[in-house]
């Protein structure tokens, strides 16, 4: 009976570790976000780095993310708005011509989830 349980947790394990990572979208650099927005628009996707600009007001505002390979702009709405230089993992959905508070950003994200 026990080698029975030993022989199942570690497939329970991966399976279940399997559907966790099944369900995260991809984690992209910026630099291959730029270089071809279009294929991104609309979907979900991730990405990482820090802080290098942020606007924010009552849990709205903007915030731009360098990660190395380039910047991007993320839209908050809600979740508030990280100081500069903080490191963030953000998840959210692509748009294209984005305008806020006056301002027009080309490409940027509509955040749905961040890590500190």
């Amino acid at each position: 009976m026990r080698r029975i349980r030993a022989r199942i947790l570690p497939v329970a394990l991966l399976a279940i570790g399997t559907l966790l990572l099944a369900g995260c979208p991809p984690r992209e650099s910026i630099e291959k976000i730029n270089r071809d927005p279009g294929r991104y628009a609309g979907k979900e996707i991730s990405i990482a780095g820090r802080v290098t600009n942020s606007f924010g007001l009552l849990g709205t505002g903007v915030y731009e993310v360098n990660d190395g390979t380039g910047s991007m702009w993320v839209l908050s709405h809600g979740y508030g708005v990280p100081g500069n230089g903080a490191k963030v993992a953000v998840t959210g959905t692509l748009e294209q011509g984005v305008s806020l508070g006056g301002r027009t950003f080309a490409t940027a994200m509509r955040e749905t989830r961040r890590r500190h």
